[in-house]
């Protein structure tokens, strides 16, 4: 009988006051595709951390090969054992070319024996072939931050076969591509199984599970719940493994009645971006935005808060026509963004969950010179309460809350200011299907408090779910209206591609 590839046995890893892994056994064949699955907190992570050397396990052993790995360290997954990590945010550096990229910290010499001078014209060969192998043609001499998203996904690829692969983890990886990106991710990964190298795919959209994985595994609260044939699991059984219940609506929306308008927006351009957007949100409505990953979706809203300049075009609140000239101007009127890279632009990971929630809206608690430090610590504490923030105490760092969890944070910094128009990019992007719910639930909470969300999202059953009206980008213009009733995803897919004006 043979040796499974990868052997993990009786594995457990704990915290202060968290036992992250209990218990945990699994076996991976080679060239295998292996679909992890699991709400946020649930011991996937702390998994990987151990798989790739930055966690030492309390208890249980991994073996590879039928060879138990020791005395494990990021270096050593990574050069012996041949582990490779492709994290969703990619650990790639713009300012260097493709090749460069490729080959930083194993580079070629042209004297391996005294290793002073570098031989490029070998990398750049390398580079080339490994690129044609994985059938992209991308220039090993461009810089890594003029390329796409899709494009960079590729080069993190090309970089682990260039160091000899045996498993490569890929966490979230479609979270930013668009469906042709993740098509070709596929065919990638569909290649290099069948060249023998194991993969371990981690992603939320259970819709991918079923398309590209072998088998899956449910982790559930640090423990494994089920490995089972991709086949025989359906997507409601995933669901159940992973929450421990059925959850019968994944998208719960409310009846609502609109009300007063609270945005318009006329003629907005942005030379290049934006063409002629014109649209109204009320109080009352989820109003979502479809399009496809670069439609100009996020600049739209980048524009509508300030974050970027127009050059033409009026934005009204209420029917006052207001100058917008950076997110505090909005915020000064109530218009608040939500951003969809929350760990980079929408939290400080490194301080508290109280810190985050008050931050925005510090002169609230001016005392003279002052915090009102104990009116802070009560506010918070009823944020927390009342948007379920699992948090250890108001003093855990952000950074340390899985991902639905510090979405909820975000949600608590604006919460805590004046705000009444709401717009949020990609809200449950990387974050569970319990979480998802929780997050939707606030917003129906939010509508029925008489808020307008605006809500830019890329997964189409979110936004027919969800919406209450729907607008499509296309190329930075508008390119089709639909009411609730009326949008169909062929619908949406037809104006997100330029074929339809203002379907409705």
């Amino acid at each position: 009988m043979s040796t499974s590839f990868l052997q993990i046995k009786n594995v457990s890893k704990i915290f202060p006051g968290v036992k992250a892994l209990d218990n945990v056994s699994l076996e991976i064949e080679k060239g295998e595709i292996h679909v992890l699955v699991g709400e946020n907190g649930a011991g996937k992570s702390t998994l990987i951390k151990i798989l790739t050397g930055l966690y030492h396990p309390d208890a249980g052993e991994i073996y590879i090969n039928g060879r138990k790995v020791e005395d494990n360290n990021p270096q050593k997954a990574l050069k012996k054992l041949g582990i490779v990590p492709i994290y969703q945010e990619l650990n790639l550096i713009s300012l260097l070319d493709v090749t460069e990229n490729l080959f930083l910290g194993h580079e070629i010499k042209k004297d391996q024996r005294t290793g002073i001078f570098l031989n490029r014209k070998a990398m750049i060969a390398k580079t080339q072939e490994i690129l044609g192998k994985l059938n992209q043609k991308i220039d090993p001499l461009a810089l890594v931050g003029s390329l796409g998203v899709g494009k960079q996904q590729m080069v993190e690829i090309a970089k682990a076969l260039s160091i000899h692969a045996n498993l490569i983890i890929l966490d979230e990886p479609t979270a930013a591509l668009g469906n042709e990106e993740i098509v070709e991710l596929f065919r990638i990964m569909r290649q290099l199984k069948n060249e023998g190298v194991t993969i371990i795919f981690i992603s939320h959209k259970l819709e991918e599970v079923a398309e590209i994985g072998d088998r899956l595994t449910v982790l559930r609260d640090g423990k494994l719940v089920i490995t089972e044939d991709v086949s025989k699991v359906s997507i409601d059984d995933m669901i159940r493994h992973m929450v421990g219940r059925e959850i019968v609506n994944k998208f719960p929306k409310i009846e609502t009645h609109r009300a007063a308008e609270a945005l318009r927006v006329e003629n907005l351009n942005q030379a290049g971006v934006l063409q002629n957007i014109s649209f109204h949100a009320y109080q009352g409505e989820i109003l979502g935005i479809a399009g496809l990953v670069g439609a100009g979706r996020t600049e739209l809203a980048r524009a509508i808060i300030g974050g970027d300049p127009i050059d033409s075009g009026d934005i009204y609140i209420q029917g006052e026509k207001i100058a917008v000239k950076s997110p505090q101007d909005a915020l000064n009127h109530g218009l608040v963004l939500l951003t969809e890279d929350r760990k980079n632009q929408g939290l400080f990971l490194d301080e508290t969950v109280m810190f985050n929630s008050s931050i925005a809206n510090l002169k609230k608690y001016k005392k003279l010179i002052l915090l009102n430090l104990k009116r802070i610590k009560e506010e918070v504490i009823n944020l927390v309460h009342h948007l379920k923030v699992k948090t250890p105490d108001l003093n855990t760092k952000v950074g340390q809350l899985s991902g639905g969890n510090q979405q909820k944070v975000v949600i608590s910094k604006w919460l805590n200011t004046n705000a009444k128009i709401f717009i949020f990019d990609e809200p449950t992007r990387g974050i569970d299907v319990g979480a998802k719910v929780e997050v939707y639930n606030i917003m129906n909470q939010l509508v029925r408090d008489n808020a307008a969300i605006i809500m830019i999202s890329s997964e189409l059953p979110e936004i027919l779910g969800l919406s209450d009206r729907i607008i499509v980008i296309h190329d930075g213009k508008i390119t089709g209206e639909f009411n609730r009733a009326d949008a169909t995803q062929e619908k949406i897919m037809k104006a997100a591609t330029g074929g339809m004006e203002y379907a409705s």
